[in-house]
């Protein structure tokens, strides 16, 4: 079993917050699971956060959303593919 996972590191939700999440809608039917982390206290929320996507679907797909991801300013986008291994 493969699994694709891509994290992306917020560096400015008021930045990005808009164009990144069209790309994620766009691109949903290739998002199996996602979730988004960032500090709050009280009533203020921090500017900065973490999007970790597990993706489905195809690899061109995933490599797209990557591209375009990482042409906003502001993210930074890994990408990997896990497996397990050794697991007998």
């Amino acid at each position: 079993m493969t699994k694709t996972i891509m994290l992306i590191m917020v560096g400015s939700r008021r930045d990005t917050a808009v164009e990144g999440q069209k790309l994620l809608t766009h691109y949903g039917c290739s998002i199996k699971t996602r979730l988004g982390l960032h500090s709050a206290a009280g009533d203020q929320c921090t500017e900065d956060g973490l999007i970790i996507l597990e993706l489905a679907g195809s690899s061109k797909d995933h490599d797209e959303l990557y591209s375009k991801l990482s042409a906003l300013k502001c993210l930074n986008v890994k990408m990997e593919k896990m497996s397990i291994n050794n697991c007998e």
